[in-house]
């Protein structure tokens, strides 16, 4: 994928989701396209229209060499990204449909985690940024649709860094609790945090969102504001609550056939695509308690369940077929006359003037899922209300109860309190059913899907805005409860965290107020600071220049203490000669900027100041580094060289701690330790669970540190605090 040049200025938009806007099909070798009735497409086709631009997708067939399916015709072009059946088998039935579906929707008992999933999912996920890199160039927006392209937007942004990236998900985001059980969490929120906007239907899943983001990345968050600082970028959360074509659906009840007989049966309505999130087993218990508990509705109320057939080639949906037959076997077989059974069951998809007039014509509308995203079945329900109101039933677990207050809301998996919620709504008088409906209706006509795409794509548009600046307060919220009234142990790495990144290491130097800080922190008689560093021990020592203080070099193979003895590596010296001889070899890719810095056990070559690409230059450097026996470690825009004695700062520091306070120290001391690039991460990962670690920069690359702090000022920030806080016992 090609670098991106400037965002276009125009206003093409370019829509990436799993399928194309219609459904593509081979017939006696030919192929034809089927529009598709979802409702993404009718909420985006209009714009698409008006605007120009791309959709890209999946286009449900695998295309011959030279099959083509876009037009000249069309209104805007469309771009298939082809799969083969091992992938739609393992990145869109397994990993997209048998792990991220059952796992966002509060199921983890049903949700799989492949590896090999996973590997096709990222794999196919490339694909779509790659169908999108060209389009981006030209769009004004780049809109990612759900839970199928979640890495996409990352891949995305490394081919069109200038692009402006959207992303909506259709379904729930689940809480921190579960989304944690998935290996590749931290992927697919990197994923997200691509994009400029990150929308979802209601505000508990931008919380839910917020809170993995702060709790697995470590990033700083503003929950009010809905913004995330991350990889040198804001990122806006927002909620979106998504509606649907009202004056459609309106019009087709109005003009839908009537009913030839109006029978005295009181009709409640279920109509669900066949899935285990759309709790109908639950619906259908919740009927029969009804008719236990309220035994008046016998013979009078029948319970219609369309469900329309999904998915049946994957067994979980085969088997909830098996229960849902058997559960309407049981009850029909229970409570039905010669005249009368309570569940008439359809399996099979309606067109929609047929689905219209049974909205229209129902007395209820039973919207029980045990968990949506949204759930546009209450709201086309609430559309067809020509005539005289029905009343709405619906689960408080679905998206759609946020907005639809006047609904009766249940949770479906309480039978007894969904069958007393029929009964009520059965027992509603006209009055209250006309108040409770008005009102719905008017929202809903308000917030159709019309207005939903003019919102996303208006906030697309307006300035994300920034972060307030790091408060005593919000540290104190990561600090206070952990540091308690132990003592602290500091470790500090030096470049890019105490100083700005500089293009020689010789002009890095202490800002009078974080010297000053350190001076302060270094004299409480409760805190040790420390300074590790892959800078020589003399030359850190140096620059700092503070006494009192522990100071590490070399990655901690050399570390000086005023309370300890000093230490070097023993194995370090046999490297020492190798490290002259390895500079010397590092000559011949010392050009256009490169250059070589010895520092006695170890050596780093850096390329900062190399224009252009440097990527042959790099991967030379590494093969002379590791062909002299040294291992080759990124750093910043450098390369470094250490001998290979399983030594790293992560050792340093535990070495330091136990010198400190003997094998005990994790009873004796609570440790800070706050780093910026690649080298750190050994500390982090040695020191995970025992310590508070925090990786500066605005780097999207994933870290073991538990927070993220954007620059040296919020390092700053930390260490003023840290240096008021109150002393520990005190």
């Amino acid at each position: 994928m090609a670098p991106s040049s400037k965002r276009s200025s125009g206003r093409a938009l370019c829509v990436l989701s799993n399928r194309l806007p219609f459904t593509v099909q081979r017939n006696r070798g030919r192929l034809e396209r089927k529009p598709s009735t979802g409702g993404l497409v009718k909420a985006l086709e209009p714009a698409l229209r008006k605007r120009g631009g791309t959709w890209i997708g999946w286009p449900g067939v695998e295309l011959r060499r030279g099959e083509r399916i876009g037009s000249s015709k069309d209104p805007y072009k469309v771009v298939p990204v082809s799969l083969s059946e091992t992938e739609v088998a393992r990145y869109y039935h397994g990993f997209s449909n048998g792990t991220l579906w059952p796992l966002f929707h509060s199921l983890p008992a049903r949700a799989h985690f492949d590896r090999r999933d996973w590997i096709t999912y990222e794999k196919v996920n490339v694909r779509f940024a790659e169908a999108a890199a060209a389009s981006a160039l030209e769009s004004e927006l780049v809109w990612v649709h759900d839970y199928h392209l979640m890495l996409s937007p990352h891949h995305l942004r490394e081919a069109a860094p200038d692009a402006r990236l959207a992303f909506f998900l259709h379904i729930p985001f689940p809480p921190w609790d579960l989304f944690r059980l998935l290996p590749w969490d931290r992927d697919l929120l990197r994923g997200l945090l691509a994009c400029d906007l990150v929308g979802f239907h209601v505000d508990g899943y931008v919380q839910n969102f917020l809170d993995c983001v702060e709790k697995r990345l470590g990033a700083r968050v503003d929950r009010a504001a809905g913004l995330v600082d991350y990889g040198g970028r804001v990122v806006k959360a927002g909620a979106f609550p998504l509606g649907i074509d009202f004056d459609m659906f309106e019009e087709s009840a109005q003009s839908a056939p009537q009913p030839k007989s109006h029978g005295a049966e009181r009709v409640i309505l279920g109509v669900d695509r066949l899935d285990y999130t759309k709790g109908i087993p639950q619906r259908i218990r919740g009927l029969e308690r009804l008719l236990e508990l309220h035994p008046r509705h016998r013979g009078g109320v029948v319970l219609l369940q369309l469900a329309v057939p999904s998915r049946s080639q994957v067994s979980d949906y085969r088997d909830l077929k098996r229960e849902i037959d058997e559960l309407v076997g049981r009850v029909n077989g229970r409570f039905a006359t010669d005249t009368w059974s309570p569940i008439r069951y359809l399996y099979r998809t309606v067109p929609l003037d047929r689905l219209t007039a049974m909205y229209r014509d129902a007395d209820v509308a039973l919207v029980t899922p045990l968990r949506d995203g949204m759930n546009l079945v209450a709201k086309e329900f609430v559309a067809c209300q020509v005539d005289d109101p029905g009343v709405l039933v619906l689960s408080e677990l679905a998206g759609a109860a946020s907005t639809m207050r006047e609904a009766l809301q249940v949770n479906p998996y309480n039978i007894d309190e969904t069958a007393e919620a029929m009964h009520r709504a059965l027992t509603m008088d006209e009055t209250e059913r006309r108040s409770r409906m008005g009102a719905l209706r008017r929202r809903e006509r308000r917030d159709n899907v019309h207005a939903w795409v003019s919102h996303f794509l208006d906030e697309s548009r307006a300035d994300t805005g920034e972060l307030t600046p790091l408060t005593d307060e919000e540290i104190g919220s990561w600090l206070t409860s952990y540091l308690q009234s132990y003592r602290v142990s500091l470790f500090l790495d030096y470049d890019g965290t105490l100083t700005p990144l500089v293009d020689h290491p010789s002009k890095a130097r202490l800002s009078d107020e974080i010297r000053q800080t350190i001076a302060h922190l270094a004299k409480r008689d409760d805190t040790e600071v420390a300074i590790i560093s892959g800078r020589a021990l003399a030359d850190v020592r140096e620059l700092v220049d503070l006494p009192g203080l522990t100071y590490a070099g070399n990655h901690g193979l050399e570390v000086e203490a005023p309370d300890l003895p000093p230490f070097r590596h023993e194995d370090a010296e046999h490297y020492h000669h190798r490290v002259v001889e390895l500079a010397e070899a590092l000559d011949e890719v010392c050009s256009g900027g490169a250059w070589v810095e010895p520092k006695g056990h170890t050596l780093t070559w850096h390329y900062r100041a190399v224009r252009g690409d440097a990527g042959a230059l790099l991967e030379h450097a590494r093969q002379i580094i590791e062909g002299s026996g040294f291992q080759a470690r990124e750093a910043h825009k450098a390369l470094e060289a250490r001998p290979p004695i399983g030594w790293d700062k992560g050792r340093a520091v535990l070495h330091v701690l136990r010198a400190r306070y003997g094998p005990g120290w994790p009873e004796q001391a609570r440790v800070i330790y706050v780093g910026d690039d690649h080298t750190d991460e050994d500390a982090f990962r040695q020191l995970a669970g025992m310590a508070m670690t925090f990786r500066v920069g605005p780097a999207e690359t994933l870290t073991a540190a538990r927070r993220r702090l954007a620059n040296v000022d919020a390092v700053a920030a930390v260490l003023s605090w840290l240096a008021k806080r109150p002393v520990a016992g005190a």
